[in-house]
């Protein structure tokens, strides 16, 4: 799907009213049955999909001449900013994935979806190197591709998303060392439990770390792990204090090859994909 026709099935939906309305409900707050705006958090470069979306939304209202009904968004540097502007009521709703939506409302039982939520979107995750990194990314993908191809893929998602245990944090992960090989430093942000997770002692844990670990043992090279907020990924490839950053782009069958390819950066196949939900604060 091309930008272009993107944005006429938005258009459409905007001008019906359908975009942003949904069927109402007692689980959370729906503020769009007041008319108001919904006050949306964000984390910084995080979910592609409505980043993107949001922009063509504007451009949509802009040529159509129409105000559209819905969301103001705020954005956070990091998760446990977001979930202080949630708490607080700084913000109505947050977005994020399903799997860390998951993993959040198992431990906040406050947290609820969002009921007024009803747009169908979903990143895919890949690694980010720089555009003259080459050599890098094709081993990545190569073995992104060996691990989809012998399952162990299908196996850390299962281990490590699917089957985690609500009570559960995921398994230990042991990042293999080799004496005299090269070290990839890879940045890790910690703000999607359990697929970007950092444990309260400060240590990489979750299904990328896993995933991190087994490229590493199957390209022979040490793995150093970078801790940066979401919003610093892109500059810490430019400025060399990491070598691989974790990265959300739209499904690539509906998106233009470059759109959410920042100028610079060379992106790896995708590993595995998520819808894009919002949580509210139970009434």
């Amino acid at each position: 799907m091309n930008l272009k026709k993107f944005a006429g099935i938005l258009s459409s939906l905007v001008l019906t009213g359908a975009l942003f309305t949904g069927c109402g409900g007692d689980s959370g707050q729906d503020v769009s049955d007041t008319g108001k705006s919904v006050r949306l958090g964000m984390i910084a470069h995080l979910n592609a999909s409505e980043q993107k979306l949001e922009e063509i939304l504007k451009q949509v209202a802009q040529k159509a001449d129409v105000k559209i009904p819905g969301y103001t968004v705020t954005y956070f540097k990091n998760l446990s900013s977001m979930q202080m502007g949630l708490e607080s009521g700084s913000i109505d709703q947050m977005s994020t994935y399903q799997s860390v939506a998951d993993y959040l409302t198992a431990r906040k039982p406050e947290y609820v979806p969002a009921s007024n939520f009803v747009m169908k979107l979903s990143d895919s995750f890949c690694f980010a190197v720089k555009k003259d990194d080459e050599e890098l990314r094709k081993s990545i993908d190569n073995v992104i591709d060996e691990m989809k191809k012998d399952g162990t893929l299908d196996q850390l998602v299962k281990e490590y998303i699917t089957d985690l245990k609500k009570d559960s944090e995921p398994p230990a992960v042991s990042i293999q060392k080799f004496d005299g090989a090269e070290t990839i430093k890879i940045a890790v942000t910690g703000d999607l439990p359990p697929l970007d997770l950092v444990l309260p002692d400060g240590k990489p844990a979750g299904f990328n770390t896993a995933l991190l670990a087994e490229i590493g043992k199957r390209l022979q090279r040490n793995i150093e792990i970078v801790h940066v907020d979401s919003d610093s990924r892109a500059a810490s490839l430019a400025s060399g204090a990491a070598d691989v950053v974790f990265w959300a782009i739209l499904p690539i069958d509906e998106r233009p090859a470059d759109m959410d390819t920042p100028e610079g950066i060379s992106l790896t196949e995708p590993y595995f994909s998520d819808k894009i939900v919002h949580l509210s604060l139970k009434k």
